[in-house]
Protein backbone atom coordinates (compact mmCIF):
# COMPACT_ATOMS: atom_id res chain seq x y z
CA UNK A 1 0.00 0.00 0.00
CA UNK A 2 3.01 2.30 1.24
CA UNK A 3 4.57 1.70 -2.52
CA UNK A 4 1.49 2.62 -4.16
CA UNK A 5 1.04 5.51 -2.62
CA UNK A 6 4.16 6.57 -3.50
CA UNK A 7 3.70 6.08 -7.29
CA UNK A 8 0.71 7.54 -7.24
CA UNK A 9 2.38 11.06 -5.30
CA UNK A 10 5.26 10.37 -8.08
CA UNK A 11 3.18 10.41 -10.74
CA UNK A 12 1.34 14.03 -9.46
CA UNK A 13 4.42 15.12 -8.75
CA UNK A 14 5.63 14.47 -11.96
CA UNK A 15 2.59 15.80 -13.58
CA UNK A 16 2.36 19.05 -11.74
CA UNK A 17 5.92 19.51 -12.99
CA UNK A 18 5.39 19.26 -16.12
CA UNK A 19 1.58 21.51 -15.80
CA UNK A 20 4.33 24.25 -14.55
CA UNK A 21 6.43 24.28 -17.02
CA UNK A 22 5.51 27.49 -19.92
CA UNK A 23 4.20 26.90 -23.14
CA UNK A 24 5.92 28.94 -25.44
CA UNK A 25 3.96 30.48 -28.50
CA UNK A 26 6.25 31.84 -31.10
CA UNK A 27 5.68 34.17 -33.99
CA UNK A 28 8.29 34.85 -36.70
CA UNK A 29 7.89 37.40 -39.16
CA UNK A 30 10.00 37.70 -42.76
CA UNK A 31 12.21 40.64 -43.32
CA UNK A 32 11.46 42.97 -41.01
CA UNK A 33 14.07 45.95 -39.66
CA UNK A 34 13.89 46.34 -36.00
CA UNK A 35 11.83 49.86 -36.01
CA UNK A 36 8.68 49.03 -38.10
CA UNK A 37 6.79 48.61 -35.05
CA UNK A 38 4.45 51.11 -33.45
CA UNK A 39 6.22 50.12 -29.81
CA UNK A 40 9.32 51.08 -31.67
CA UNK A 41 8.26 54.39 -32.43
CA UNK A 42 7.27 54.26 -36.24
CA UNK A 43 5.12 56.85 -37.06
CA UNK A 44 2.57 55.10 -40.09
CA UNK A 45 2.76 51.41 -39.28
CA UNK A 46 -0.20 50.12 -37.16
CA UNK A 47 1.00 46.90 -35.06
CA UNK A 48 -1.49 47.65 -31.97
CA UNK A 49 -0.77 43.93 -31.18
CA UNK A 50 2.41 43.43 -31.09
CA UNK A 51 2.40 47.35 -29.14
CA UNK A 52 0.56 45.24 -26.17
CA UNK A 53 2.92 42.57 -26.06
CA UNK A 54 5.76 45.09 -25.53
CA UNK A 55 3.67 47.25 -23.09
CA UNK A 56 3.03 44.38 -21.00
CA UNK A 57 6.39 42.30 -21.09
CA UNK A 58 9.53 43.31 -22.75
CA UNK A 59 10.86 44.95 -25.71
CA UNK A 60 15.14 44.29 -26.70
CA UNK A 61 16.14 46.87 -28.56
CA UNK A 62 19.66 45.22 -29.58
CA UNK A 63 18.80 42.37 -31.30
CA UNK A 64 20.39 41.19 -34.26
CA UNK A 65 21.03 38.39 -36.78
CA UNK A 66 24.11 36.38 -37.21
CA UNK A 67 23.41 35.79 -40.65
CA UNK A 68 20.94 38.18 -42.91
CA UNK A 69 19.11 36.02 -44.91
CA UNK A 70 15.55 34.50 -44.55
CA UNK A 71 17.04 30.39 -44.23
CA UNK A 72 20.17 30.76 -42.85
CA UNK A 73 18.44 32.82 -39.70
CA UNK A 74 15.68 29.89 -39.67
CA UNK A 75 18.38 27.49 -39.41
CA UNK A 76 20.58 28.93 -36.39
CA UNK A 77 17.57 29.05 -34.59
CA UNK A 78 16.23 25.63 -35.25
CA UNK A 79 20.05 24.33 -34.28
CA UNK A 80 21.47 27.03 -31.79
CA UNK A 81 24.44 27.52 -34.21
CA UNK A 82 25.93 30.32 -36.83
CA UNK A 83 26.45 29.55 -40.15
CA UNK A 84 30.06 29.28 -40.09
CA UNK A 85 29.17 26.30 -38.08
CA UNK A 86 26.54 24.50 -39.25
CA UNK A 87 26.84 24.63 -43.06
CA UNK A 88 29.09 22.13 -45.06
CA UNK A 89 32.20 24.25 -46.40
CA UNK A 90 31.65 23.38 -50.07
CA UNK A 91 30.12 26.47 -50.98
CA UNK A 92 27.06 24.80 -51.33
CA UNK A 93 25.32 26.26 -48.23
CA UNK A 94 23.60 22.92 -46.96
CA UNK A 95 23.52 22.19 -43.56
CA UNK A 96 25.97 19.46 -42.14
CA UNK A 97 24.23 16.43 -40.49
CA UNK A 98 26.08 17.02 -37.84
CA UNK A 99 24.43 20.17 -36.89
CA UNK A 100 20.84 18.94 -36.95
CA UNK A 101 21.62 16.07 -33.93
CA UNK A 102 20.48 18.58 -31.04
CA UNK A 103 17.62 20.97 -32.84
CA UNK A 104 15.60 22.56 -29.93
CA UNK A 105 11.96 20.78 -31.09
CA UNK A 106 13.66 17.89 -31.23
CA UNK A 107 15.10 18.52 -27.39
CA UNK A 108 11.66 19.76 -26.27
CA UNK A 109 9.41 16.48 -27.86
CA UNK A 110 12.30 14.39 -25.62
CA UNK A 111 11.61 16.80 -22.36
CA UNK A 112 7.61 16.08 -23.09
CA UNK A 113 6.62 19.38 -25.36
CA UNK A 114 3.75 18.92 -28.08
CA UNK A 115 5.39 20.92 -30.57
CA UNK A 116 3.89 22.48 -33.89
CA UNK A 117 5.43 24.26 -36.68
CA UNK A 118 2.90 25.86 -39.59
CA UNK A 119 4.34 28.32 -42.32
CA UNK A 120 7.57 29.49 -43.61
CA UNK A 121 10.00 26.36 -43.31
CA UNK A 122 12.98 27.39 -45.76
CA UNK A 123 16.15 25.60 -44.55
CA UNK A 124 19.20 23.68 -46.80
CA UNK A 125 18.58 20.31 -45.54
CA UNK A 126 20.56 17.66 -46.58
CA UNK A 127 18.33 15.41 -49.14
CA UNK A 128 17.00 12.63 -46.80
CA UNK A 129 15.84 15.29 -43.50
CA UNK A 130 12.28 15.28 -43.07
CA UNK A 131 11.01 18.40 -41.10
CA UNK A 132 7.77 16.74 -40.12
CA UNK A 133 9.65 13.98 -37.98
CA UNK A 134 10.62 16.67 -35.91
CA UNK A 135 7.33 18.16 -34.59
CA UNK A 136 3.84 16.31 -33.48
CA UNK A 137 2.30 18.42 -36.24
CA UNK A 138 3.79 20.36 -39.20
CA UNK A 139 2.82 21.95 -42.19
CA UNK A 140 4.93 23.76 -44.39
CA UNK A 141 3.42 26.75 -46.08
CA UNK A 142 5.10 28.90 -48.34
CA UNK A 143 4.20 31.50 -50.58
CA UNK A 144 4.53 31.75 -54.75
CA UNK A 145 1.78 32.25 -54.48
CA UNK A 146 0.85 34.39 -51.19
CA UNK A 147 -3.41 33.57 -51.77
CA UNK A 148 -4.07 29.69 -51.47
CA UNK A 149 -6.69 28.36 -53.54
CA UNK A 150 -9.37 26.87 -50.97
CA UNK A 151 -11.47 23.75 -51.13
CA UNK A 152 -14.83 25.87 -52.07
CA UNK A 153 -12.69 28.03 -54.57
CA UNK A 154 -12.29 31.03 -52.78
CA UNK A 155 -8.92 32.51 -52.12
CA UNK A 156 -7.46 32.73 -48.46
CA UNK A 157 -3.84 34.37 -47.49
CA UNK A 158 -0.83 32.19 -45.87
CA UNK A 159 -0.92 34.52 -43.09
CA UNK A 160 -4.43 33.65 -42.41
CA UNK A 161 -3.64 29.95 -43.21
CA UNK A 162 -0.99 30.20 -40.50
CA UNK A 163 -3.00 31.76 -38.13
CA UNK A 164 -5.83 29.53 -38.86
CA UNK A 165 -3.74 26.61 -38.40
CA UNK A 166 -2.31 27.98 -35.08
CA UNK A 167 -5.76 28.19 -33.84
CA UNK A 168 -7.13 24.69 -34.69
CA UNK A 169 -3.79 23.53 -32.70
CA UNK A 170 -4.56 25.47 -28.91
CA UNK A 171 -8.23 24.33 -29.98
CA UNK A 172 -6.94 20.78 -29.90
CA UNK A 173 -4.47 21.02 -27.03
CA UNK A 174 -7.25 21.92 -23.90
CA UNK A 175 -7.15 18.46 -22.54
CA UNK A 176 -3.67 17.95 -23.03
CA UNK A 177 -1.88 18.09 -19.85
CA UNK A 178 1.36 18.52 -21.92
CA UNK A 179 3.30 22.06 -22.14
CA UNK A 180 3.41 22.62 -25.87
CA UNK A 181 5.72 24.99 -28.38
CA UNK A 182 3.56 26.25 -31.05
CA UNK A 183 5.76 27.89 -33.93
CA UNK A 184 4.02 30.25 -36.57
CA UNK A 185 6.63 31.49 -39.07
CA UNK A 186 5.41 33.65 -41.36
CA UNK A 187 6.34 34.16 -45.08
CA UNK A 188 5.16 37.92 -44.64
CA UNK A 189 6.71 40.60 -45.40
CA UNK A 190 8.90 38.76 -48.08
CA UNK A 191 8.07 40.03 -51.18
CA UNK A 192 6.55 38.11 -54.06
CA UNK A 193 9.56 38.32 -56.12
CA UNK A 194 8.17 36.97 -59.31
CA UNK A 195 5.42 39.33 -59.80
CA UNK A 196 6.93 42.52 -61.13
CA UNK A 197 3.91 44.06 -63.19
CA UNK A 198 4.01 47.66 -62.87
CA UNK A 199 1.54 49.01 -60.96
CA UNK A 200 0.74 46.16 -58.99
CA UNK A 201 3.20 46.11 -55.99
CA UNK A 202 5.38 43.23 -54.79
CA UNK A 203 3.71 42.45 -51.06
CA UNK A 204 0.12 40.87 -51.35
CA UNK A 205 -1.38 41.39 -48.31
CA UNK A 206 -4.47 39.71 -46.69
CA UNK A 207 -8.04 41.20 -47.33
CA UNK A 208 -8.29 42.43 -44.05
CA UNK A 209 -5.68 44.83 -44.87
CA UNK A 210 -7.84 45.71 -47.70
CA UNK A 211 -7.43 50.06 -48.05
CA UNK A 212 -5.27 50.48 -45.38
CA UNK A 213 -2.62 53.48 -45.66
CA UNK A 214 -4.28 54.51 -48.88
CA UNK A 215 -4.82 57.70 -47.92
CA UNK A 216 -0.91 58.08 -46.28
CA UNK A 217 1.93 59.35 -48.06
CA UNK A 218 5.36 57.52 -46.99
CA UNK A 219 7.68 60.10 -47.13
CA UNK A 220 11.04 58.64 -48.42
CA UNK A 221 13.83 56.58 -47.01
CA UNK A 222 15.39 59.14 -44.14
CA UNK A 223 18.89 57.54 -45.75
CA UNK A 224 18.08 58.32 -49.37
CA UNK A 225 20.63 61.07 -49.92
CA UNK A 226 22.20 60.46 -53.85
CA UNK A 227 25.61 61.30 -52.03
CA UNK A 228 25.02 58.05 -49.48
CA UNK A 229 24.59 56.07 -52.80
CA UNK A 230 27.19 57.44 -54.43
CA UNK A 231 29.47 56.63 -51.60
CA UNK A 232 28.71 52.60 -52.32
CA UNK A 233 31.69 50.63 -53.80
CA UNK A 234 31.61 49.71 -57.14
CA UNK A 235 30.56 45.77 -56.32
CA UNK A 236 27.58 47.04 -53.66
CA UNK A 237 26.37 49.61 -56.64
CA UNK A 238 25.89 46.45 -58.80
CA UNK A 239 24.95 43.83 -56.33
CA UNK A 240 21.01 42.17 -55.45
CA UNK A 241 20.31 45.43 -52.88
CA UNK A 242 20.09 47.14 -56.49
CA UNK A 243 18.63 44.80 -59.06
CA UNK A 244 15.74 44.62 -56.34
CA UNK A 245 15.64 48.58 -55.53
CA UNK A 246 14.67 49.06 -59.76
CA UNK A 247 12.19 45.92 -59.21
CA UNK A 248 10.18 47.89 -56.42
CA UNK A 249 11.49 51.73 -55.40
CA UNK A 250 13.24 53.49 -58.31
CA UNK A 251 9.99 55.60 -58.74
CA UNK A 252 8.10 57.83 -56.45
CA UNK A 253 4.74 55.24 -57.81
CA UNK A 254 6.68 52.10 -57.50
CA UNK A 255 8.02 53.02 -54.01
CA UNK A 256 4.52 54.41 -52.62
CA UNK A 257 2.43 51.62 -53.75
CA UNK A 258 5.23 48.99 -52.82
CA UNK A 259 5.93 50.62 -49.19
CA UNK A 260 2.12 50.44 -48.62
CA UNK A 261 1.65 46.86 -49.67
CA UNK A 262 4.14 45.63 -47.00
CA UNK A 263 3.01 47.94 -44.62
CA UNK A 264 -0.02 45.83 -45.08
CA UNK A 265 1.51 42.68 -44.77
CA UNK A 266 3.22 43.61 -41.37
CA UNK A 267 0.16 44.37 -40.16
CA UNK A 268 -1.80 41.75 -41.48
CA UNK A 269 0.71 39.39 -39.31
CA UNK A 270 -0.32 42.09 -36.23
CA UNK A 271 -3.92 41.45 -37.25
CA UNK A 272 -3.42 37.76 -37.36
CA UNK A 273 -1.82 36.96 -33.90
CA UNK A 274 -4.61 38.85 -32.08
CA UNK A 275 -6.83 36.23 -33.55
CA UNK A 276 -4.65 33.25 -32.58
CA UNK A 277 -4.06 35.28 -28.64
CA UNK A 278 -7.84 35.71 -28.59
CA UNK A 279 -7.98 31.62 -28.60
CA UNK A 280 -5.26 31.52 -26.49
CA UNK A 281 -7.35 33.37 -24.04
CA UNK A 282 -11.01 31.47 -24.81
CA UNK A 283 -8.82 27.80 -24.51
CA UNK A 284 -8.04 28.61 -20.73
CA UNK A 285 -4.05 28.52 -21.86
CA UNK A 286 -2.61 32.20 -22.31
CA UNK A 287 -1.90 32.35 -18.27
CA UNK A 288 1.19 29.91 -18.99
CA UNK A 289 1.71 30.79 -22.47
CA UNK A 290 5.44 33.22 -22.93
CA UNK A 291 4.68 34.61 -26.41
CA UNK A 292 7.31 35.35 -28.48
CA UNK A 293 7.32 38.08 -31.31
CA UNK A 294 10.79 38.36 -33.98
CA UNK A 295 12.18 38.19 -37.58
CA UNK A 296 14.42 36.58 -39.48
CA UNK A 297 16.67 39.34 -40.87
CA UNK A 298 16.40 43.47 -41.39
CA UNK A 299 15.26 44.70 -44.72
CA UNK A 300 16.40 48.78 -46.44
CA UNK A 301 13.23 49.80 -47.65
CA UNK A 302 15.04 52.07 -49.70
CA UNK A 303 17.64 53.22 -47.57
CA UNK A 304 21.19 53.57 -48.68
CA UNK A 305 19.69 53.11 -52.56
CA UNK A 306 19.26 49.34 -51.81
CA UNK A 307 16.42 46.89 -51.42
CA UNK A 308 16.72 43.57 -49.38
CA UNK A 309 18.97 42.80 -46.99
CA UNK A 310 22.26 40.43 -46.78
CA UNK A 311 24.75 43.22 -46.32
CA UNK A 312 26.33 44.64 -42.71
CA UNK A 313 24.67 47.98 -42.02
CA UNK A 314 22.07 48.17 -39.22
CA UNK A 315 19.10 48.23 -41.51
CA UNK A 316 19.65 44.65 -42.23
CA UNK A 317 21.12 42.64 -39.26
CA UNK A 318 19.08 44.52 -36.79
CA UNK A 319 15.45 43.12 -36.01
CA UNK A 320 12.73 42.92 -33.33
CA UNK A 321 12.08 41.10 -30.37
CA UNK A 322 9.53 41.07 -28.24
CA UNK A 323 8.90 38.66 -25.13
CA UNK A 324 5.74 38.36 -23.53
CA UNK A 325 5.79 36.29 -19.97
CA UNK A 326 2.65 36.31 -18.28
CA UNK A 327 4.06 34.90 -15.22
CA UNK A 328 6.19 37.81 -14.30
CA UNK A 329 5.67 40.51 -12.34
CA UNK A 330 3.87 43.80 -12.90
CA UNK A 331 7.32 45.66 -11.98
CA UNK A 332 9.05 43.59 -14.58
CA UNK A 333 6.71 44.77 -17.08
CA UNK A 334 7.06 47.11 -20.13
CA UNK A 335 10.60 47.15 -19.67
CA UNK A 336 12.85 47.85 -22.73
CA UNK A 337 16.43 45.82 -22.99
CA UNK A 338 19.21 47.03 -24.45
CA UNK A 339 21.55 43.89 -24.13
CA UNK A 340 23.08 43.07 -27.24
CA UNK A 341 20.75 39.69 -28.07
CA UNK A 342 21.24 37.39 -30.89
CA UNK A 343 18.49 35.47 -32.72
CA UNK A 344 21.41 32.47 -31.85
CA UNK A 345 19.92 33.00 -28.24
CA UNK A 346 16.43 32.22 -29.21
CA UNK A 347 16.50 28.18 -29.16
CA UNK A 348 18.81 28.39 -25.51
CA UNK A 349 15.78 30.48 -23.87
CA UNK A 350 13.30 28.72 -25.14
CA UNK A 351 14.77 24.88 -23.76
CA UNK A 352 15.86 27.01 -20.31
CA UNK A 353 12.16 28.21 -19.95
CA UNK A 354 11.26 24.33 -20.40
CA UNK A 355 14.04 23.49 -17.65
CA UNK A 356 15.86 21.38 -20.30
CA UNK A 357 19.70 21.46 -20.17
CA UNK A 358 20.96 23.85 -23.32
CA UNK A 359 23.22 21.26 -25.20
CA UNK A 360 27.19 22.85 -24.57
CA UNK A 361 27.22 23.16 -29.03
CA UNK A 362 24.89 25.46 -28.68
CA UNK A 363 26.99 29.26 -29.78
CA UNK A 364 23.67 31.99 -27.47
CA UNK A 365 23.17 32.49 -24.05
CA UNK A 366 19.60 31.94 -23.23
CA UNK A 367 17.67 35.52 -22.53
CA UNK A 368 15.69 34.34 -19.68
CA UNK A 369 17.38 36.08 -16.97
CA UNK A 370 17.29 39.83 -19.27
CA UNK A 371 13.55 38.88 -19.28
CA UNK A 372 13.09 38.40 -15.58
CA UNK A 373 14.50 41.53 -15.01
CA UNK A 374 17.65 40.32 -13.32
CA UNK A 375 21.54 42.13 -14.21
CA UNK A 376 23.37 40.95 -17.06
CA UNK A 377 24.86 37.83 -16.45
CA UNK A 378 28.68 37.85 -15.74
CA UNK A 379 30.58 37.48 -19.28
CA UNK A 380 27.65 38.33 -21.69
CA UNK A 381 29.06 39.15 -25.05
CA UNK A 382 30.72 42.24 -26.16
CA UNK A 383 30.68 41.77 -30.00
CA UNK A 384 29.64 39.19 -32.08
CA UNK A 385 30.76 37.56 -35.39
CA UNK A 386 28.51 37.96 -38.38
CA UNK A 387 28.71 37.07 -42.10
CA UNK A 388 27.15 36.46 -45.78
CA UNK A 389 27.88 33.76 -48.42
CA UNK A 390 26.69 35.30 -51.68
CA UNK A 391 29.19 34.66 -54.48
CA UNK A 392 26.72 35.63 -57.77
CA UNK A 393 27.00 39.02 -56.33
CA UNK A 394 30.21 39.25 -54.74
CA UNK A 395 29.44 40.40 -51.62
CA UNK A 396 30.24 37.59 -49.24
CA UNK A 397 31.64 39.19 -46.08
CA UNK A 398 31.91 38.75 -42.62
CA UNK A 399 32.82 41.15 -39.85
CA UNK A 400 32.11 41.72 -36.02
CA UNK A 401 29.55 43.93 -34.61
CA UNK A 402 30.52 44.91 -31.02
CA UNK A 403 29.31 47.97 -28.93
CA UNK A 404 31.00 50.90 -30.49
CA UNK A 405 32.79 49.63 -33.60
CA UNK A 406 31.79 47.46 -36.43
CA UNK A 407 34.47 45.77 -39.03
CA UNK A 408 33.22 44.15 -41.98
CA UNK A 409 35.25 42.50 -45.13
CA UNK A 410 33.80 41.58 -48.32
CA UNK A 411 36.37 38.84 -49.62
CA UNK A 412 34.90 38.03 -52.85
CA UNK A 413 36.76 41.26 -53.83
CA UNK A 414 40.62 41.10 -54.81
CA UNK A 415 42.02 42.85 -52.78
CA UNK A 416 38.86 42.22 -49.70
CA UNK A 417 37.30 45.16 -49.65
CA UNK A 418 36.91 46.53 -45.67
CA UNK A 419 34.70 48.71 -43.90
CA UNK A 420 34.96 50.46 -39.89
CA UNK A 421 32.36 52.07 -38.63
CA UNK A 422 31.97 53.97 -35.49
CA UNK A 423 28.56 53.33 -34.38
CA UNK A 424 29.09 55.56 -31.17
CA UNK A 425 29.50 58.75 -33.60
CA UNK A 426 28.52 57.67 -36.71
CA UNK A 427 25.19 55.54 -36.37
CA UNK A 428 24.23 55.74 -39.77
CA UNK A 429 27.26 53.68 -41.02
CA UNK A 430 28.31 56.89 -43.15
CA UNK A 431 31.96 56.91 -43.02
CA UNK A 432 34.38 54.38 -43.32
CA UNK A 433 37.04 54.64 -40.95
CA UNK A 434 39.26 51.87 -42.76
CA UNK A 435 41.94 54.32 -43.96
CA UNK A 436 42.17 57.03 -40.95
CA UNK A 437 45.11 56.12 -39.53
CA UNK A 438 43.72 57.52 -36.02
CA UNK A 439 41.39 54.00 -36.17
CA UNK A 440 44.64 51.61 -36.92
CA UNK A 441 44.86 49.73 -33.80
CA UNK A 442 41.11 49.11 -33.42
CA UNK A 443 40.97 48.29 -37.33
CA UNK A 444 43.91 45.69 -36.49
CA UNK A 445 42.28 44.57 -33.48
CA UNK A 446 38.78 43.90 -35.31
CA UNK A 447 40.69 41.89 -38.03
CA UNK A 448 42.17 39.66 -35.95
CA UNK A 449 38.90 39.29 -33.82
CA UNK A 450 37.04 38.41 -37.33
CA UNK A 451 40.17 35.86 -37.84
CA UNK A 452 39.61 34.37 -34.04
CA UNK A 453 35.79 34.16 -34.29
CA UNK A 454 35.58 32.62 -37.86
CA UNK A 455 38.18 29.88 -37.07
CA UNK A 456 36.49 28.51 -33.90
CA UNK A 457 33.26 28.58 -35.13
CA UNK A 458 34.32 26.74 -38.56
CA UNK A 459 35.90 23.88 -35.99
CA UNK A 460 33.14 24.06 -33.36
CA UNK A 461 31.10 21.43 -35.69
CA UNK A 462 33.59 19.19 -37.59
CA UNK A 463 32.26 17.38 -40.39
CA UNK A 464 32.48 13.81 -40.56
CA UNK A 465 32.43 14.01 -44.62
Amino acid sequence: MKLFSLVIALLMSVDAISQDRPNILFFFADDQRHDTLGCAGHPILETPTIDKLAEEGVRFTNMFVTRSTCWASRTTILTGLTSRSSVKGDRSDQIKLEALTELFPDLLRDAGYRTGFYGKWHAKMPKDFKPEEHFDEFERIFRRPYFKTMPDGSKRHETELIADRGIEFLKSHKENNQPFCLNLWFNAGHAEDNDRVPGTGHFPWPKAMDGKYDDVEIPEPRLSDPAIWDAHPEFLKTSNHRERYHWRWDTPEKYQINMRAYFRMLSGIDHAMARVLRVLEEEGLADNTIVVYSADNGYYMGDRGFAGKWSHHEQSQRVPLIVYDPRQPDASRGRIVDTMSLNLDLPSTFLDWAGVTIPESYQGFSLKPLIEGEPEPTGWRKDFYCEHFNPRYSMSWEGVRGERFKYARYTDQDPEYEFLHDLENDPDELVNLVANPEFEAILNQLRKRTDDLAEAYATAIPSRE
